[in-house]
C-alpha cells in the first residue's frame, strides 16, 4: 500500500529537493527525487508509531518546530497534513526527525527512479574521505547513500566540481544553503546537531594491537 502524502511540511522539504538541488546539464543523466512509498500498515494497531511526546521532543526538533513557515492567513492552512502525522511509522533519529536511511534500508520507503517505476538508480558504491577539516575528525561521504535517492546530474558538476580538491567547502558555507547545504538542514537530517554523522572518521584512529 502506498503512503499517500498530502502537500505539508514534509512536502515542502522534497520540493526544496527539487528546488536546492537542479539538476546539472549533464548528458544522459534526468533530476531523479525519491518517489516515497511506505510500507504503512492495515490497522493503526499493527506497527508502532514513533510520535514523541512533548517532554521527549529533542532540542534539534524544538527549535525548529518553533519557527512557523505558513501563512496564518491562508484560509486552507488546516488543511495541510502535519509532518509527524505523515511520518509516525516511519523511525525517528535522535533528533526527533525522521530517519531516511534507517527507514530506506529497511524497507519502509522504496525511492524509484522514475514515477512508472521502471528504471533503475544509478548506486554508485563509493566513499569519499575529506581530510581537510582541521581539529575535527576526518569527513566520510558515502556515494552509495545518496545515489541510493538522487542521480549523479543533482551534485555534479554543480555544486560539486568531479574533481578532487576543486571543492572549497566551509561549515559556513553549508549553514548558508551551500554545497552539502542545499539538502542537508532542509531535506535531510539537521547538521548543526548531528556532527558526527559526517565527521566520522578519527584523524588518528588506535592501532591495531600486535599479534
Amino acid at each position: 500500500m502506498e503512503l499517500k502524502i498530502r502537500l505539508s511540511r514534509l512536502g515542502g522539504l522534497l520540493l526544496a529537493a527539487h528546488l536546492f538541488c537542479p539538476p546539472a546539464p549533464a548528458a544522459g543523466y534526468v533530476m531523479q527525487l525519491a518517489h516515497l512509498r511506505a510500507a504503512v500498515p492495515q490497522s493503526e494497531d499493527e506497527a508502532p508509531t514513533y510520535v514523541h511526546s512533548e517532554r521527549e521532543v529533542p532540542p534539534a526538533r524544538r527549535a525548529i518546530d518553533t519557527v512557523e513557515f505558513l501563512d496564518d492567513n491562508n484560509p486552507d492552512r488546516n488543511r495541510l497534513q502535519r509532518i509527524d502525522e505523515a511520518t509516525r511509522h516511519l523511525p525517528y533519529d535522535a533528533n526527533g526527525f525522521p530517519d531516511w536511511m534507517k527507514a530506506l534500508n529497511t524497507g519502509l520507503i522504496k525511492p524509484r527512479a522514475s514515477l512508472n517505476g521502471k528504471d533503475k538508480m544509478e548506486v554508485l558504491d563509493l566513499d569519499i574521505v575529506m581530510r581537510n577539516t582541521k581539529e575535527m575528525p576526518f569527513v566520510k561521504f558515502p556515494h552509495r547513500s545518496h545515489t541510493e535517492w538522487l542521480a549523479c546530474a543533482n551534485c555534479h558538476p554543480d555544486p560539486f566540481p568531479t574533481k578532487a580538491g576543486a571543492s572549497q567547502i566551509r561549515m559556513v558555507n553549508i549553514f548558508r544553503g551551500q554545497f552539502c547545504g542545499k539538502c542537508h538542514d532542509r531535506v535531510a537530517f539537521v547538521t548543526f546537531f548531528s556532527c558526527d554523522r559526517c565527521h566520522s572518521q578519527p584523524q588518528n584512529p588506535p592501532k591495531a594491537p600486535p599479534p
